[in-house]
């Protein structure tokens, strides 16, 4: 598996349009997960703006707080298999069920290992901006996430009921 985790630039346009054209569909056939919520937050159609708008770069009065989005980048083939999107630290909110990494692969790239082998590139970059201890949070029915975060050191703490899902929470020691 020859992956890498990069920042998108106008260089990964195609790749990015293909991934989340595909994964967009998925979700609206199959109704699956859209984590990380980060690369749908904005129009990927309109590229220039989805690029600016892709990290935030510092505290807003929303609550967001700084993150950082890294795609998937498959460099055998040329294609994104999936994405991460990192939080620098946590508020109250993503302390309870967010975490610091939000995952998610492509629907077609699924149960393949890539997200076990992007969790552990996210990890990397996690201590690189001097994350010591991560958390990772899961849909208790998503066994597949739940496993790739075991697959990286999580440890299981437990699980918090919100709008009617229970939330796993694992953390990674660094």
């Amino acid at each position: 598996m020859n992956i890498e985790l990069v920042r998108l630039t106008s260089e990964y346009k195609e790749q990015l349009f293909e991934m989340l054209t595909e994964w967009k569909n998925d979700i609206i056939v199959n109704h699956t997960n859209m984590s990380p919520w980060k690369i749908w937050e904005n129009d990927f159609h309109d590229f220039d703006y989805y690029l600016k708008h892709l990290d935030t770069k510092e505290d807003t009065t929303n609550g967001w707080v700084p993150d950082t989005t890294l795609f998937c980048l498959d460099n055998d083939r040329n294609i994104f298999v999936g994405a991460v999107n990192i939080r620098h630290y946590l508020n109250d909110e993503l302390l309870k069920t967010g975490g610091h990494i939000g995952d998610g692969i492509r629907p077609s790239e699924r149960r393949k290992g890539y997200a076990t082998a992007m969790i552990a590139l996210a990890l990397i970059e996690c201590k690189k901006i001097g994350i010591k201890k991560v958390l990772m949070c899961c849909d208790k029915e998503n066994i597949a996430s739940a496993k790739s975060i075991l697959n990286n050191g999580g440890v299981f703490e437990h699980e918090v009921e919100e709008d009617g899902h229970i939330e796993q929470r694992y953390w990674i020691q660094l």
